[in-house]
Order: C-alpha cells, then sequence, then structure tokens
C-alpha cells in the first residue's frame, strides 16, 4: 500500500534534491551563520566600547531585518516545497519513460513523451523563478537596512565628533565595524534561504522515514507456527483504504492441501486475494486463519516464510538467470537451481543459450519471452520449497503443454501441500483440485472443473469461449 501512494520518483527526489538540500543546509548554511555570529559579536563588541549610544542608533534598523527575514522566509518555504513536488513529478516522469522507453517507440510517442517532459520541466523552472524571486529580495533588503545603519552612523557620529565627544580615530573605527556587519547582515539573507530549503526538505525525508506502517504485529502473535499449513477464510471481508466498497466480502473457504484454482472475472478480487494470503495487508481478527491459527496472531514476516509467492508481472534483475532463480537464497546449489527450473519448464531453454544459466537477462528481464519470465519466477518461488504456493496470474504466458508439465511438477513436488493458481484458461484449471469462482468480491462457487460446467453460468460461459477460440484457430 505504502508504494501505491508513492511513486518511485517521488522517493528517489527525498534521497537526491531533499538530502541535498539538507546537506548544503547543515554544511555551508552553519558555518556562514557561526561566522556572522562571531563577527557580529567581536564588530559589536568594540562598537559598545567606542560608544555605547551610537552604537544603538547603528543596531536600531535590525529588528526590520528580521521582520523581512521571517516574512519572506515563510513565503520561501511554501515555495520550495513546490519546487521538491515538482521535481518529484520530473523525476517519476523521466524514469517510467526509461523504462517504457520500447513501449514508446512501438507507438511512436516520443513526440508526446517529450512535449510532456517539456511541460513538467516548464513546471520545476516556474517554481524555482518564483523562488528565485524571492531570495532576490532578501539580499537587496539586508543590504539595505546594513546602509541604512551606516547612515544613521554618519549623520550622528559626524555630529559627535564635531561635538568632540569621540576622535576621529574612533570615528573611522566605528564605521570600519559597522561595515563589518554587513556581510552578517547579508548572510542572514543567504542563511535563511539555505534553512527554509534544508527545512522543507528535512520535513518532507521526516514524512517518509516516519510513515507508519500499515501492518503491526499484535502484541499476542506467537513466534512459534502451527503444527499444520492451509488456509481457512471465515466471512473474510476486506476494502482497500481509499475505496468507498469492499474489495471482498462475506468469503469463506477452508483449504488443507492441493492444487487450488481462482477465477473471475477482471476487478472481481482475484489479485486481491492473493495478497492476502501473503499478509500484505492488515485484516479483521477471525477472518483468515492459517494452519488453524488467526493470521494476526502469527507475526506478519513469519507467516511470509510459509508462502511462496509469484505476481502477475515477474520481477527480474539485469543479472546472470541463476542469479535470478536464486535470488533470496545464500549461496544456492546448481543443483538446486536446475531442479527448479526443470519443474518451472524453463530448464530446456536456458540450456540452449549460448552462455546457459550464465546469460545475463538484462533489466526486468527485456532479452526474454513473456513465458520465460514467468517460468523463471516460478523457479525462484520453487527454490524456497514453502508449504504453500500462491500463483497470481503467473503462468498466463505459458503454452498449454508448457503447462501441463509446470502443473505435474507442481502435484508432485507439492504432495500434501496447498498451491494456489489465479488463472481464467479453462486447460489449467481443469487440471486443479478445486475453483474458487469469484464475481465482484464475493465467493459465488466453489467446486471441481466438471461440477462448475455444468453449474456455474461464468464457468460455462467462459468454457463455451474459450472452446470457439480453439476451433477458429484450428481452421484459421
Amino acid at each position: 500500500y505504502f508504494f501505491s501512494k508513492r511513486s518511485t520518483g517521488d522517493i528517489m527526489a527525498h534521497g537526491s534534491n531533499d538530502l541535498a538540500a539538507v546537506q548544503m543546509a547543515c554544511g555551508m548554511g552553519m558555518v556562514a551563520a557561526v561566522d556572522a555570529l562571531v563577527l557580529s559579536v567581536a564588530a559589536i563588541g568594540f562598537m559598545i566600547y567606542i560608544h555605547p549610544t551610537l552604537t544603538l542608533f547603528a543596531l536600531l534598523p535590525l529588528p526590520f531585518l528580521a521582520l523581512t527575514t521571517r516574512f519572506l522566509s515563510a513565503k520561501l518555504h511554501r515555495r520550495f516545497n513546490q519546487v521538491q513536488e515538482e521535481f518529484a513529478h520530473l523525476t517519476e516522469f523521466a524514469r517510467s519513460a526509461v523504462v517504457s522507453v520500447r513501449l514508446i517507440k512501438a507507438y511512436t510517442h516520443e513526440k508526446s513523451q517529450v512535449e510532456d517532459f517539456d511541460q513538467l520541466g516548464r513546471g520545476y523552472v516556474h517554481a524555482n523563478i518564483r523562488v528565485a524571486l524571492i531570495q532576490g529580495l532578501l539580499f537587496p533588503v539586508s543590504t539595505l537596512i546594513g546602509n541604512i545603519g551606516l547612515l544613521i552612523v554618519l549623520v550622528y557620529g559626524g555630529r559627535l565628533v564635531i561635538d568632540q565627544q569621540i576622535t576621529i580615530g574612533d570615528f573611522a573605527a566605528f564605521t570600519t565595524y559597522l561595515q563589518m556587519l554587513i556581510w552578517p547582515m547579508m548572510a542572514v539573507g543567504w542563511v535563511a534561504n539555505l534553512t527554509q530549503r534544508g527545512v522543507t526538505a528535512l520535513r518532507r525525508i521526516h514524512g517518509l522515514v516516519t510513515s507508519e506502517p500499515i501492518l503491526i504485529d499484535s502484541s499476542t502473535a506467537s513466534s512459534v507456527l502451527p503444527s499444520t499449513s492451509g488456509f481457512k477464510a471465515s466471512n473474510l471481508e476486506f476494502s482497500y483504504p481509499d475505496s468507498a466498497r469492499p474489495q471482498l466480502s462475506g468469503i469463506n473457504f477452508d483449504v488443507k492441501s492441493g492444487i487450488i484454482g481462482i477465477a473471475g472475472r477482471t476487478g472481481s478480487g482475484k489479485t486481491t486475494l492473493c495478497k492476502l494470503l501473503v499478509r500484505l495487508y492488515p485484516l479483521d481478527r477471525q477472518a483468515l486463519f492459517y494452519g488453524g491459527r488467526d493470521v494476526n496472531e502469527i507475526p506478519y514476516e513469519l507467516l511470509r516464510t510459509q508462502i511462496a509467492y509469484v505476481g502477475q508481472e515477474p520481477i527480474l534483475f539485469s543479472d546472470t538467470i541463476s542469479a535470478n532463480i536464486g535470488f533470496g537464497i545464500d549461496e544456492p546449489s546448481m543443483k538446486k537451481i536446475e531442479a527448479a527450473a526443470r519443474d518451472a519448464g524453463i530448464h530446456h531453454e536456458i540450456v540452449s543459450f549460448s552462455n546457459g544459466y550464465d546469460t545475463v537477462i538484462g533489466e526486468r528481464g527485456i532479452t526474454l519471452s513473456g513465458g520465460q519470465r514467468q517460468r523463471i519466477a516460478l523457479a525462484r518461488a520453487l527454490m524456497f520449497d514453502r508449504p504453500v504456493l500462491v500463483i497470481d496470474d503467473g503462468l498466463s504466458a505459458v503454452d498449454t503443454a508448457t503447462e501441463d508439465i509446470i502443473v505435474s511438477a507442481l502435484r508432485h513436488r507439492f504432495a500434501g501441500r496447498t498451491v494456489f493458481i489465479v488463472s481464467n484458461r479453462l486447460k489449467l484449471l481443469s487440471m486443479t483440485d478445486r475453483i474458487l469462482i469469484l464475481e465482484e468480491g464475493k465467493l459465488v462457487d466453489d467446486d471441481e472443473h466438471h461440477a462448475l460446467l455444468e453449474s456455474n453460468a461464468f464457468y460455462q460461459a467462459m468454457h463455451l469461449k474459450q472452446m470457439q477460440e480453439i476451433e477458429g484457430m484450428s481452421h484459421a
């Protein structure tokens, strides 16, 4: 949920622009502030020693400097925040454009992307210009107020010299000390600028690092795992934090072992149910049980050690195939990697590559087909050999012959354990032990393939459509 609310570009902006602003405020800003403070104290001390009253008149404009700085700093804070937000939008757009560059080229959207980037860039420039307008006031205002003090000294101090209350030497020394105060007065504006930028950035960073996790272990959670596995849902309901309607409602099932299919129309709640099984979102008590125990009574990190998960979009790294399959396991053996690849139906294709398992697959596995990426992601999940495997439509790009190999391997590997497979492909669903049918967030059916063909309208329609597609392909 956290990453659905915060873009990658925003997080990158926190780690680059915001940190740089804090570093500048704590570095150069702190040095300039200390330098100005020491210089001011020394100069004012000598000025008081020469003539206290003249010093008082010379420093009369300083309160106006403080008020002006405070007023402009408040405006700076708001506008610096806008600058950081514009930078985050610009960074996120650039990141997504680089990741999607092949899609952009395929649809010849280069020009529109350049225009959109230019528009975001202009927004960032305009936000910085608004900041610069206020920054441009700080320095001249500070200098003007300092020069007003100098004018007062020239008028009043000159009279004191004429009246022989101070010597010309004292007057010259006094004006020298007053001119030494011009840099601290100018530094007030510069330091205020750095400080406001740093404070704004620090608040953004603080908001990020202090974000409350949505999953918090119960104080009564036990670190001892249940003796059995399997999931049971009891009137399970779930709504996303910003959703007006429940995504899942009144879900009831009891799965101890076997291969379980999950089917339903788009938006029926299949992926949400998978994420709840993996404990990615908080749930009400007594709604979902693992091994007979409420999942709220099991630390979520401990529960996840019992579940292997394959998502809709396979996430692969720009590394070798063996490194991707063995990801998350300390020093995985090639024997286990190859065994997992065989069960995922990808081994023979891997060894056909020129470098075999040492082939570097590029960012997000760009050099592989969709089916190959899915099977490598499945092989990675099989490496963990956990009691439960959840596959969220992770075989959608795999051909039916390979499906047979994979399901047969899963049935052998997970004998006595549990596999959930989300799919709307009848061939795959027909090889499962049970099928859960979801419709608008409700579990409307729970039965075997043949029984659903006779009783469930959605399943019958899906079967008819896919049979027609197969016949159409055979006549083509």
